[in-house]
């Protein structure tokens, strides 16, 4: 009787946990991955930036030369049969060089600009931008956090070749989850016209991601959580946390790949890019920035950041 009384206490308890283990996995799917307010987010010490990077990214010139733009805006349907808004400029003097910029999570398109004004002024580029599914005008009520993103954004790639001609060359520039999106879908079969990436301050996959931020944010173990969530994710938004991988896909591209991150980051650790950088099958340069929070390097050592992407660039592109 007592051996039976403990076997249904255990049951019970476990039964229980398990209880628990559902309501957190509901909980942290919707808490990061349901497209909804983040209010978590708001007071994130590890997302502070520094002034000087604030006022750029707040009231910057570049948000106004975003606006005045004439962007061509381009729907594509996707493979799922979402709705999703692209925006095409076309360069000043004719040129078969277009960048195409891929936001951050809970960002937009025009977030781009920022980037998207330096290519434009000063490499002459065609520039390509797009609301990532979940994000501003494209539809869907998940993020993606680049894995149905990769394909997408083959698709727009498909549609600017159509577009642009057979001799189209394209750079691929992401920061954050824009940056692990374009390294996701380096993995993928995409044309000789995609000549390079840069990915600034990406995450190694969207396992890793988590893990680090369960445990930095809510001191909490990846274990049973993180495989429950990931079930939770794969039933709702149709993928895993595991199958989201930025590392499996760079070890597949031959797509040369600059890897910028800034060493004082503490959302995105600067670890994830080197081991990208050390795992990644193409030619591949990495450079780091000493004091540059998450995203924030362009911002804070522009000079250097130009010169080396403007480097890495001229090896690639015709």
């Amino acid at each position: 009787m007592k051996k039976k009384r403990w076997i249904k206490i255990g049951i019970g308890l476990l039964s229980f946990l398990l209880v628990i283990d559902i309501i957190a996995s509901f909980y942290f799917y919707n808490l990061a991955i349901e497209r909804n307010v983040k209010d978590f987010l708001v007071g994130n010490s590890d997302l502070d930036v520094s002034a000087e990077a604030m006022d750029v990214f707040t009231e910057g010139g570049w948000r106004e030369w975003n606006q005045n733009q004439d962007f061509e805006q381009i729907e594509m349907t996707s493979f799922d049969g979402l709705n999703l808004q692209g925006y095409f400029l076309e360069a000043e003097e004719p040129t078969d060089k277009t960048v195409v910029l891929a936001h951050g999570y809970l960002g937009g398109a025009s977030d781009m600009g920022l980037y998207g004004q330096y290519y434009y002024e000063e490499l002459g580029y065609n520039v390509f931008t797009a609301d990532l599914r979940g994000h501003g005008d494209s539809e869907g009520d998940y993020i993606g956090f680049g894995w149905h993103d990769r394909l997408d954004y083959a698709d727009w790639i498909d549609l600017i070749i159509e577009k642009q001609g057979p001799d189209t060359e394209i750079v691929l520039h992401g920061v954050s989850m824009g940056a692990a999106t374009v390294l996701m879908a380096s993995g993928e079969d995409l044309p000789d016209n995609v000549k390079a990436i840069v990915a600034d301050s990406p995450y190694s996959s969207v396992y890793d991601l988590f893990e680090y931020q369960l445990d930095r944010m809510f001191h909490l173990p990846a274990f049973p959580v993180l495989p429950s969530t990931s079930l939770v994710t794969n039933m709702r938004a149709g993928y895993t946390l595991t199958e989201a991988s930025a590392l499996d896909q760079v070890q597949k591209t031959d797509i040369p790949i600059l890897y910028i991150h800034g060493n004082a980051d503490t959302f995105v650790p600067t670890a994830m890019t080197q081991e990208l950088y050390e795992n990644t099958n193409s030619e591949a340069d990495l450079i780091t920035f000493n004091g540059a929070g998450h995203g924030e390097a362009f911002v804070t050592q522009k000079d250097r950041y130009v010169e080396k992407m403007e480097e890495f660039l001229a090896k690639y592109m015709e």
